[in-house]
């Protein structure tokens, strides 16, 4: 057993233990579409496929909503997961919660302005959750794992962070800066996958 499925295994019980799912697909169903998109976009900062997903609705359960947005993840071409991952902080980033005085000049529908605000306020929440592992003894490390990360691949460190140290996290940062491109573009489709359905249940946890 590979050291990737032992940490999916382990991810897969920390979603049982921490997100149990209850019965909240139906009021992502009740949703307006713009607001449905907006909510999405917490999960997978990618247009297409927050689109995709609310033109998909109802789904039958919590889990198929999951799975189908982990599906529709992994098939993202590379420039579209390239702009999923602009929306991600740096590992090690303390990441502040959205100013309201930074939001756009241009103002949109007011339904769209306050999803899109929330939907803002809940990336930054998760986020900080997600990342809640990183130790300030790592810190320091991670930053420079980063710019190092970043140098060969040209893309920030993705991982899905949940439920692990930042020695861990810079462990894996570590063996992936021996992988080729090709190699580590999987691994980074493997990780956003998993960060996309660790959010979906959170979308719709009880």
């Amino acid at each position: 057993m590979t050291l990737g499925s032992i940490r999916d295994q382990l991810l897969y019980l920390w979603f049982q233990l921490h997100i149990p799912l209850g019965g909240q697909v139906e009021r992502f169903h009740s949703l307006s579409h713009e607001e449905a998109v907006a909510e999405l976009m917490t999960c997978c900062a990618v247009r297409s496929w927050a689109v995709q997903m609310s033109g998909l609705r109802p789904f039958p359960d919590e889990t198929a909503f999951a799975a189908t947005g982990r599906k529709l993840a992994e098939q993202l071409s590379w420039p579209e997961v390239l702009q999923a991952l602009s929306a991600h902080p740096r590992i090690g980033q303390r990441v502040a919660a959205p100013d309201a005085a930074n939001a756009p000049d241009t103002a949109p529908a007011p339904e769209a302005a306050h999803a899109s605000e929330t939907a803002r306020a809940k990336e930054a929440q998760w986020s900080r959750q997600e990342q809640a592992g990183v130790s300030d003894s790592s810190q320091e490390a991670l930053v420079a794992g980063n710019i190092a990360y970043e140098r060969r691949f040209g893309h920030i460190y993705l991982i899905c962070a949940t439920g692990l140290s930042g020695e861990q996290m810079l462990a894996e940062l570590t063996r992936r800066l021996e992988n080729d491109a090709a190699q580590e573009q999987a691994e980074v489709r493997r990780e956003l996958a998993k960060i996309v359905e660790l959010r979906l249940r959170k979308l719709v946890a009880a």
